[in-house]
């Protein structure tokens, strides 16, 4: 029976190895795979909020887009990425705005006068 079950002098148990020396890592593997599963978590749930926000049930690389771009941290931290499919994120210059009309005149007479 040969080559079946332990070995013969396999009584002695193995010194326990990390993943980061099996890896040859420096920095602990663990705590690496926590944030990029928290990591995930999050641009998943800002991704959702984005496609509820477009009456959508399907998140797509737009909604992700949308939401990495607006959240400060997660555009600093992405900032070089592109993004396929992801488009480009909305902006009109101020000066093509249409201006608004009412109260603001008032005040602007008012402060002719002196």
């Amino acid at each position: 029976m040969a080559g079946r079950g332990k070995a013969i002098g396999a009584g002695a148990a193995k010194k326990a190895t990390s993943r980061s020396s099996k890896a040859g890592l420096q920095f602990p593997v663990g705590r690496i795979a926590r944030f990029l599963k928290y990591l995930a978590a999050e641009v998943l749930e800002l991704a959702g909020n984005a496609a509820r926000d477009n009456k959508k049930t399907r998140i797509v690389p737009r909604h992700i887009q949308l939401a990495v771009r607006n959240d400060e941290e997660l555009s600093r931290l992405l900032g070089t990425v592109t993004i396929a499919s992801g488009g480009v994120m909305p902006n009109i210059h101020n000066l093509l705005l249409p201006k608004k009309a009412g109260g603001g005149s008032a005040k602007a007479v008012a402060g002719d006068e002196d």
